[in-house]
């Protein structure tokens, strides 16, 4: 440990957008109770996540850097991927308890293929210096992607407030754990994903009548 630190962390631009994406996700859970304003800021922190990665490649760092570097991540992607959508959907239920179960059993699947990931990254990063190709089971920054359309279709359709966005979060909840292969998307993938986020910021704004 380097004692001669001014401030304990860093504070690079490898960095940055994931504090950013977490900053994003906090403001998302002060908004909860306003879903509209929620679900874009869980979009918003996608987006931050999306590139935080690709931005950090660009740096040469220590292996104490790459180590909290997967550290930041994680705890930034708890935060607005665990417990942002969660709170989202359990702000909307009326103090429901089997909903306020659901949502807890979705952030615990995220705590722990958070770890896991954490756990799995570093071992893999000792025998190799490339980018992860591979991911097993859904990422949870999925859940930015998955989450607003179930929610923005709720209010645009009037189904019910609870039973789709909380039916979501368990299909997403398993397959946090479920270990089956999914790619990490390139460029053209991430230019896809960017495009449906667009699309979807639309859908949100429209279904809950700001346009």
């Amino acid at each position: 440990m380097n004692h001669n630190q001014k401030l304990l962390g860093y504070y690079n631009y490898t960095v940055i957008l994931t504090y950013i994406g977490m900053l994003t996700g906090f403001v998302g859970i002060v908004y909860a109770g306003d879903p509209s304003k929620a679900v874009i800021c869980l979009m918003l922190a996608g987006f931050c996540d999306m590139f935080d990665g690709a931005i950090a490649s660009t740096k040469v760092r220590t292996q104490r850097e790459k180590c909290f570097g997967i550290q930041i991540d994680s705890f930034s992607d708890l935060i607005c991927f665990g417990a942002l959508p969660a709170i989202i959907v359990y702000s909307q239920s009326k103090g429901n308890t089997i909903v306020l179960a659901s949502c807890a059993l979705y952030l615990l699947c995220a705590l722990i293929r958070l770890a896991y990931f954490n756990v799995d990254e570093q071992e893999r990063q000792q025998s190799s210096d490339g980018p992860r190709e591979v991911n097993y089971g859904l990422p949870v920054t999925m859940s930015a992607l998955f989450l607003p359309v179930f929610h923005g279709a709720v209010f645009r359709f009037s189904w019910n407030p609870t039973v789709v966005p909380t039916a979501s979060l368990l299909i997403m909840a398993l397959l946090f754990l479920l270990p089956f292969p999914i790619r990490k998307p390139k460029l053209i993938g991430k230019i896809f994903l960017i495009l449906c986020g667009i699309m979807e910021v639309a859908f949100v704004l429209f279904a809950y009548g700001s346009v």
